[in-house]
């Protein structure tokens, strides 16, 4: 098993659709006896919330966001947790829209310190 999300920062690697999470958008994990849980922010997402549950690699969490135009949307993702080459963690994702249509695949990488 990959190590503990807690307290890492993470980013996307590709910008997503325009209103949507993006290379702008920081999530900062947190993870406890199997449960995950972050707070997000920027680029067009004013806050954002995840939560879920971590069994070994995989992490099932759901999802509610704050945009910029001031609407909410929320969603399901199940993720797949892999260590990188050089220690850092990665998040391949496969997510799809409960309040609105849409689904697809993305993937988060932990951001290094002069990433922030």
């Amino acid at each position: 098993m990959a190590r503990s999300l807690d307290g890492l920062l993470l980013a996307p690697v590709a910008d997503q659709a325009p209103g949507q999470v993006g290379t702008r958008t920081r999530f900062t994990y947190h993870e406890k006896d199997g449960e995950i849980w972050a707070e997000y922010t920027g680029g067009d997402v004013v806050r954002g919330h995840l939560v879920g549950t971590r069994e070994g690699d995989r992490l099932d969490f759901r999802y509610v966001q704050l945009k910029q135009d001031g609407s909410t949307s929320s969603g399901h993702c199940v993720s797949t947790v892999v260590e990188l080459p050089d220690g850092r963690v990665r998040l391949e994702e496969s997510w799809e829209w409960e309040s609105q249509q849409g689904s697809g695949t993305s993937v988060v990488e932990q951001v290094t310190a002069h990433e922030r």
